[in-house]
């Protein structure tokens, strides 16, 4: 067992977000749920310019919060013996295929079984730490749907410069992906902030209002086929991500309205092609095919893919066709 120090979020209220109550701005502030948020401000770990509130209170601008999320006990995740697809592998880092339906490391509800679980296994102790016992060596995550490329750090060192990385927005990822409808141009690029959702904190949403908390984000596509299943038109994509928020492709993509087949949480599972196929479709149809970066030890610019799975190739297949072969560039 290991623990975690308490974590202090400060925010002052500006001009945008003055009568909001307490308990929204609180999960806006400290990426919690509302319901989390309430229990904070119940069990007096926030206060408004050094007093505690109800929930309900009313900011002002200028004010000042105080949030503090107390120490957490965490079960240092275990080895298990799973099998995992090993793309490259040397003394500093691991680049995985992920399949479809494994979580990246523990969590609520994910206690065992993910990747980190499989990794402690098959890499022993040969983990960086930076990422904490639940977490180690974990740079970058995909979603449990989403298949394809990952790439694990052995050591810290390998860790923090894979990080600088991508946080220089100089780690390549092209995805694939079915969304659902045609998309009119050949190619665009969303540019299009992403945050909480503010009413349904399970999801992520453009968020474009003075005041809003979201990162910037920047998802670049191209078409490569279009068809049509059920009634229904469908488009392939190739995604290249120029930043890495949360479902940033799956938000940016429903923003356009064209959500991925088989999304359940951003509308891509109400077709009839989707009802008609569903032993194909487990979640949103997303493949993270290529990835390329700079080996933090040796400077070389290394690139690795993966093909689609046997689902999204079938996929493929039925709705456009036996010359829809995806390319890895």
């Amino acid at each position: 067992m290991t623990e975690q120090t308490d974590r202090l979020v400060s925010h002052t209220v500006e001009e945008a977000e003055s009568g909001e109550r307490l308990d929204s701005a609180v999960a806006n502030a400290a990426e919690v749920t509302r319901s989390a948020a309430a229990r904070l401000i119940c069990e007096g770990f926030v206060t408004v310019d050094g007093q505690a509130r109800d929930k309900n209170y009313r900011l002002r601008a200028g004010e000042r919060l105080e949030i503090r999320q107390p120490q957490i006990k965490e079960c240092e995740a275990t080895a298990q013996n799973i099998p995992l697809d090993v793309i490259y592998e040397d003394s500093d880092l691991i680049v995985i295929n992920k399949p479809v339906g494994m979580v990246v490391h523990p969590a609520a509800g994910n206690p065992d079984g993910t990747l980190v679980n499989a990794l402690l296994w098959h890499c022993g102790e040969s983990l960086s730490g930076v990422g904490g016992v639940l977490r180690p060596g974990i740079v970058h995550r995909i979603d449990k749907d989403t298949s394809g490329l990952l790439v694990v750090a052995k050591n810290d060192e390998t860790h923090l410069g894979l990080s600088a990385q991508l946080s220089g927005h100089h780690i390549r990822r092209v995805y694939y992906a079915i969304a659902i409808g045609n998309l009119p141009e050949d190619s665009g690029t969303v540019d299009a902030p992403i945050g909480r959702h503010p009413v349904d904190r399970k999801k992520m949403a453009v968020l474009t209002a003075a005041g809003a908390h979201a990162k910037n984000a920047v998802t670049h596509w191209t078409v490569v086929a279009r068809g049509e299943g059920d009634g229904t038109r469908f488009t392939l994509l190739r995604c290249e991500l120029e930043t890495g928020r949360t479902h940033q492709i799956r938000v940016h993509l429903a923003s356009l309205g064209h959500p991925l087949l088989g999304d359940p949480i951003y509308g891509g599972d109400r077709t009839r092609f989707g009802a008609h196929h569903r032993d194909l479709i487990p979640g949103q149809i997303l493949h993270a095919a290529r990835l390329t970066f700079t080996h933090p030890r040796t400077g070389e610019q290394v690139s690795f893919a993966c093909p689609l799975p046997a689902n999204f190739e079938r996929l493929n297949r039925i709705l456009f066709g036996e010359s829809a072969v995806v390319r890895f560039v």
